[in-house]
């Protein structure tokens, strides 16, 4: 009887012909399509991206609440005639938004706020019908690798539930006085569609390498790199929530001074509402103050996060480590241009973009720091 193999001993040269197996201990079992799967998530990441892009210009238009009602389904079609146009129209005429800010509009000015939340909406049902024809496409045909399918079918979950928040988020902007939503609501919104988009890029680098090879690589893990990412990780969804505040509140077009506020380091008065909590998610001064200094604070410890990734001995954690670094560079310079252009549409819009890279290329890194490639002896990543 022969001997026991090690989990990952390497069969030898002249192991017998056709004893070897095809995909080793660890691809066993149900393997799956993790190509066409893989391609399935960057078609869904790509789709995400465009939402938070389209959600962005959607809250810098001031549109998001031109739309009164929530209807899943039947609300996929847009107005068809005049009559329809004009149902619509009267609907946003009983929202607090039309009649403390807009109540000079014309119909023709509401149908233009009005494609830019539709247009959203429209593309949340079909990252919702992309995600369902794939995951039950792959369940039917049996292609899902061993132990994916809880993971995919939590990102539907999650799906589902953003588009309930975002009604919720709607819903603050149509009673009392409220012209736009609530900036809270908002940070939850925009937090949870970066968890999704966090969620589907680890899923997407995990199933670019087979798994055993995964296995192998863990085994060599940079266990304080990992750590130190991890935290420049949570620190950066930090940063993402407070921006969302700031967009909440249009807080970006208040100072448009820098590295002062108002000729000064603190902003004045930032503490007049009542009660005192409502000034750290309503007050425009204090929530781009806490911006701006998250934001000094995050490249302080993107640096240090940084220079511990160039000690890495691997060639291809080090690029990743150095592509953070520069993104950071530049997310900084666009934040700061974003103050003193008074959030332009295009440079605000830019910044959020920024802050979407920003966040895969962390994640990134922190992959690579949890399962470090391959490399030679010359130090080439392979």
């Amino acid at each position: 009887m022969a001997g026991q193999r090690k989990l990952f001993e390497e069969v030898a040269a002249e192991a017998p012909k056709g004893t070897q197996p095809a995909g080793g201990m660890i691809d066993r079992g149900r393997g799956g399509a993790r190509g066409a799967i893989r391609i399935w998530l960057m078609v869904i990441f790509a789709l995400v991206m465009a939402m938070i892009v389209v959600g962005g210009l959607t809250r810098l238009t001031d549109s998001g609440l031109s739309i009164t009602e929530w209807k899943p389904v039947t609300g996929a079609l847009p107005p068809m005639d005049a009559a329809h146009w004009e149902e619509e129209f009267t609907l946003y005429q009983q929202s607090p938004q039309y009649r403390l800010m807009n109540n000079q509009m014309t119909l023709s000015e509401f149908k233009s706020i009005y494609w830019w939340e539709w247009g959203h909406r429209q593309l949340g049902r079909v990252i919702g019908l992309v995600w369902a024809l794939g995951f039950f496409g792959f369940l039917v045909a049996r292609k899902i690798p061993t132990g994916w399918t809880p993971r995919l079918l939590g990102l539907g979950v999650l799906g589902g539930l953003q588009g309930a928040i975002g009604w919720w988020m709607v819903s603050s902007g149509l009673t009392g006085d409220m012209v736009s939503v609530a900036s809270y609501r908002l940070a939850i919104h925009l937090g949870l569609a970066f968890i999704i988009l966090g969620f589907i890029a680890w899923y997407v680098f995990a199933l670019g390498r087979p798994e055993r090879e995964l296995m192998q690589a863990r085994r060599g893990r940079e266990a304080k790199l990992f750590s130190m990412s991890t935290g420049l990780m949570h620190f950066a969804f930090l940063q993402i929530l407070l921006g969302a505040l700031v967009a909440g509140i249009d807080a970006g077009r208040s100072y448009t001074d820098w590295p002062l506020m108002a000729g000064g380091f603190f902003p004045p008065q930032p503490f007049d509402l009542v009660p005192v909590w409502r000034n750290f998610f309503e007050d425009p001064g204090l929530v781009q103050f806490m911006h701006r200094m998250a934001g000094y604070l995050l490249f302080i410890f993107g640096v240090v996060t940084w220079l511990r990734g160039r000690k890495s001995a691997n060639a291809d954690t080090r690029f990743r480590f150095n592509a953070v670094m520069a993104m950071l560079l530049l997310q900084v310079v666009l934040g700061i241009t974003t103050v003193l252009y008074v959030a332009q549409l295009h440079i605000a819009i830019t910044h959020q973009i920024g802050a979407v890279v920003l966040w895969v290329l962390i994640i990134r890194a922190r992959f690579g720091a949890q399962y470090p490639k391959t490399q030679s002896i010359r130090g080439t990543a392979r």
